[in-house]
């Protein structure tokens, strides 16, 4: 089996061929497992050295909508697309014409070489809980359901919405087994911050973990929904191993999150690592920024995604102790527990 990860060399992307490469082998679509013999990673940088020094990964280096130009991805020969390149929310409001060029006709171009390929690869596209908007002339329900309309507010949420609706077309038509997955905020991410509105729910708590100050832009009140990084990777595998009767309708499925505040989630960096991390937060309202996040709704009742049997994290202190065990060269403070 041949599988194909766009962002292959992102955070996420990383992780996911990591898990993909670990288990060998993937069960498509309800069908008997196969084994993985190549994933290839398409992304503008280089694939970590682990993933670089594994036989079975091929990376594929530029600008996804250059080489989709140029018929350079071997479409042809995947069984299984992971479509996780995009520009993030932060950069979208930013720059229109990136999040246009990115998320939109990227996924249209990716669409339509998976049609001219012929075979009907399962196609897994990463949404985005960003469908979700609420705005005082279209208030969201206080729980969002499976069947719950997306109304984006931003155009980061806009084009991830767009993206489904073309996921679930091409499938109708037969020309991919989509798999929409709508992901919730993934928090804590390693490494640097990005451009995305909701890098702080990361920020605030890697720096202070390393000694380093963080700014919080919202106000501690403000209620998240959240996934560890395994726990967003295993619902994204999980979408490509459903069959169809399993997966159900070609509408997206959320996957489960647990929801909390961000003045909780500073509560359980203490208990991680005391005071001294938490002394290193600024709480600097950014009235943008707060506008999209409180924009996003918080609490989910995820059946589609629990009736395939995912399930939300355990708390978001075990989250956090995840990822200082995960992570130790990272970590400069004394962790209690």
């Amino acid at each position: 089996m041949n599988i194909l990860i766009t962002g292959g060399s992102g955070f996420l992307g990383a992780r996911l061929a990591r898990t993909l490469l670990a288990q060998g082998s993937l069960a498509l679509a309800g069908a008997p497992a196969r084994p993985i013999e190549r994933v290839v990673l398409v992304d503008r940088v280089a694939p970590p050295a682990d993933l670089a020094a594994d036989a079975r990964v091929q990376p594929l280096l530029g600008d996804l909508g250059e080489q989709l130009a140029a018929g350079a991805l071997p479409l042809a020969e995947v069984q299984a697309v992971f479509h996780l390149a995009a520009a993030v929310s932060g950069e979208c409001e930013a720059d229109f014409d990136l999040g246009m060029r990115s998320n939109l006709d990227a996924t249209r171009q990716l669409l339509e070489g998976c049609r001219r390929a012929g075979h009907a690869p399962v196609f897994v596209f990463s949404s985005s809980v960003a469908v979700f908007g609420d705005s005082p002339e279209q208030r969201l329900p206080d729980v969002i359901e499976d069947t719950t309309l997306p109304t984006p507010q931003n155009s980061y949420g806009i084009q991830k919405f767009i993206g489904e609706q073309l996921v679930a077309d091409c499938t109708r038509k037969g020309f991919v087994q989509g798999r929409n997955v709508r992901l919730m905020t993934v928090s804590v991410r390693p490494g640097r911050p990005n451009g995305a509105a909701s890098s702080f729910l990361s920020g605030m708590l890697r720096e202070p973990l390393a000694g380093e100050r963080a700014r919080c832009p919202v106000a501690p009140e403000t209620a998240v929904a959240l996934s560890s990084p395994g726990n967003t990777v295993r619902g994204i595998i999980r979408a490509s191993t459903a069959s169809a009767a399993e997966w159900g309708a070609r509408t997206a499925v959320n996957l489960p999150p647990i929801t909390t505040t961000v003045g909780e989630m500073a509560q359980a960096l203490e208990r991680v690592a005391g005071k001294e991390a938490t002394a290193l937060i600024d709480w600097e309202p950014d009235a943008q920024i707060a506008k999209i996040i409180t924009s996003w709704p918080s609490r989910f009742n995820p059946k589609r995604a629990q009736a395939l049997g995912l399930a939300a994290d355990e708390s978001f202190e075990a989250i956090l102790r995840d990822y200082v065990r995960e992570n130790p060269q990272a970590v400069k403070l004394a962790v209690k527990g």
